[in-house]
C-alpha cells in the first residue's frame, strides 16, 4: 500500500524581529518568499495546507487556495501546529514545513516525504546540523494535537528517540530560516 504524505505550512508567525511580514518580502527572482516556499513545496508534494493567522490570511490569499485560519495563533507556534494536524488525519505521515525557508528546494522535500513512515520522525541533517521540515508519522498525531507554546514538534521528538531518523540531505536549506531583513540578503548571495 503507498503511504499517503501530506504537509503543513506553518505560516501564522508575527515576524517581530524583520520589521515588516517577512513573507511578503520579494526575493532576487521577484516571488515573495512564501509564494517560493510554497511552490517548492507543492512541486513534491501536491496536498497540503498552510496554517495562517486572520491578520495574515488576507495578504496571503493571492498566492494560496490552500489557507487554513488559525485564530489563536498567539498562542505560538505548538498551538498552531497543534491546529494543524487536525487537518492531517487522512495522511500517513506529515511534513512539517515553515514558510520563511524558500531554498528548500522540492528535490529535499520530496527526499523527506520518501523516507517518512507512519511509526517515524525524520529528521533532515546537514554537516551534522538537524533542520525542517520534519515529517511526523501519523503514530505521533495524538501528541502533536496538544501541543502549546513556541516550542513546535520537540517535545515530540524528545518523547519518541528512538523513532526519530536522521536523514543526511545535501543541502543547507534546511537550515536557513529568515528572521531578519539581514537573512534575507544572506540567503540570496
Amino acid at each position: 500500500m503507498d503511504k499517503r504524505v501530506g504537509a503543513l505550512i506553518l505560516a501564522a508567525g508575527f515576524s517581530n524581529r524583520f520589521g515588516s511580514v517577512k513573507l511578503l518580502a520579494r526575493l532576487e527572482n521577484g516571488l515573495t518568499v512564501f509564494e517560493q516556499t510554497q511552490q517548492q513545496l507543492a512541486a513534491a508534494i501536491p496536498e497540503y495546507c498552510v496554517i495562517t493567522r486572520p491578520e495574515l490570511s488576507d495578504a496571503l490569499a493571492p498566492y494560496s487556495n490552500r489557507l487554513q485560519v488559525f485564530q489563536e495563533a498567539e498562542r505560538g507556534m505548538g498551538a498552531t501546529l497543534a491546529f494543524g494536524i487536525g487537518l492531517a488525519s487522512a495522511w500517513d505521515t506529515c511534513l512539517v514545513c515553515l514558510a520563511d525557508m524558500p531554498m528548500i528546494t522540492s528535490t529535499v522535500y520530496r527526499q523527506i516525504a520518501d523516507a517518512s513512515a507512519s511509526d517515524k520522525i525524520i529528521v533532515p541533517n546537514f554537516a551534522g546540523q538537524s533542520g525542517n521540515p520534519v515529517a511526523f508519522g501519523s503514530a505521533f498525531y495524538g501528541e502533536l494535537s496538544t501541543l502549546t507554546g513556541d516550542a513546535g514538534g520537540r517535545p515530540v521528538l524528545r518523547q519518541h528517540p528512538d523513532a526519530v531518523v536522521t536523514l543526511t540531505v545535501d543541502s543547507e536549506a534546511i537550515l536557513q530560516d529568515i528572521d531578519t531583513p539581514d537573512d534575507l540578503t544572506r540567503l540570496q548571495r
